[in-house]
């Protein structure tokens, strides 16, 4: 069976296609992204502008094109943050449910991190004993921990890199002073949540899951030998934490020369490597490790077991 999973992200519209059976594991033949970045689209009154919902209806119409011309059997179409939040958010729903010709599922922010925590899971397998999970999308960083398929505790925070971005850092380069507006503003963002994590049993694992945090690995990170050989990227906060005021100092033009930096990445990299290291430093982090899976995996693990369970009861 082939499916699609579309995920409407704040930064991209992005469909993951994969073949897949019950009891086995997904085997992706199509990855295609449309950088949107529906953030800067938003006006004074936190509604995404017609220029963004059209945007978004082209990149949705492209994106079902896609499905059909690879003979997708059934597509799986969720939203996150900058949907579910905006102050237009049922009608921008309703035209990319006609641009879809389908429901789309809007994803709260604790059942986004429940399902990117399905993902990891499954990616690091139950020896991994206790993991605490880090996805930075555009417009919310979703937290999750345990050591189970579901995690023990998730949460959902308004500090994406794109929402910080617009908020915190609008000037290119930000400047020292606008970095530590940001710092002290995701360290109490964080502090409500942050206690309820430290209390759980210490990790075993932490990891994070986002293309931000994929770029930051690849510009600060290094590489290690994993299990079956699998190159395992390790992302120091240390090292993190030396960057940023180097990010802050390099206009975005620039940043795509550095190592990982990808264009559709240059304007919001500051903001997630300020808002990760903040998050590490409040869960007593001092590295993490980088996984491949993420929410649109998570979202196709769980199609599958309903298929799995299906199956077993036929």
């Amino acid at each position: 069976m082939r499916l699609g999973v579309l995920d409407i992200g704040s930064n991209t519209v992005h469909l993951l296609i994969a073949d897949v059976r019950p009891g086995g594991r997904p085997l992706a033949t199509t990855s295609r992204r449309t950088v949107l970045r529906l953030m800067r689209y938003l006006g004074p009154d936190g509604a995404i502008s017609e220029e963004g919902v059209s945007a978004l209806e082209l990149a949705v119409d492209e994106a079902r094109r896609t499905a059909a011309d690879e003979n997708v059997d059934e597509l799986l179409a969720t939203a996150t943050s900058a949907v579910r939040e905006a102050a237009n958010g049922p009608d921008v729903i309703a035209r990319i449910e006609a641009a879809l010709g389908q429901p789309l599922q809007v994803l709260g922010g604790e059942t986004e991190a429940r399902y990117t925590f399905l993902a990891v899971r499954r990616w690091f397998g139950w020896s991994a004993g206790q993991i605490l999970l880090f996805d930075i999308g555009g417009g919310s960083l979703e937290i999750a921990a345990g050591a189970d398929e579901l995690p023990e505790a998730a949460a959902s925070v308004p500090l994406g890199a794109g929402r910080m971005t617009i908020s915190h850092l609008p000037d290119d380069p930000p400047g020292e002073a606008a970095v530590d507006l940001l710092r002290a503003h995701a360290r109490a963002t964080l502090a409500p949540v942050a206690g309820s994590f430290r209390a759980l049993e210490r990790p075993d694992h932490v990891v994070g899951s986002s293309k931000a945090i994929r770029s930051l690995a690849k510009l600060v990170g290094y590489p290690v030998p994993g299990w079956s050989g699998i190159e395992r990227m390790l992302l120091p906060r240390a090292s993190l934490g030396s960057w940023i005021p180097r990010l802050a100092r390099i206009p975005a033009s620039a940043r795509a020369e550095l190592p990982g930096i990808t264009a559709d990445r240059t304007f919001q990299i500051v903001a997630a490597a300020v808002v990760l290291h903040e998050a590490m430093k409040a869960m007593d982090a001092d590295e993490l490790e980088v996984s491949p899976w993420a929410l649109r995996e998570g979202v196709l693990l769980r199609y599958i077991e309903s298929l799995s369970w299906s199956a077993a009861g036929a």
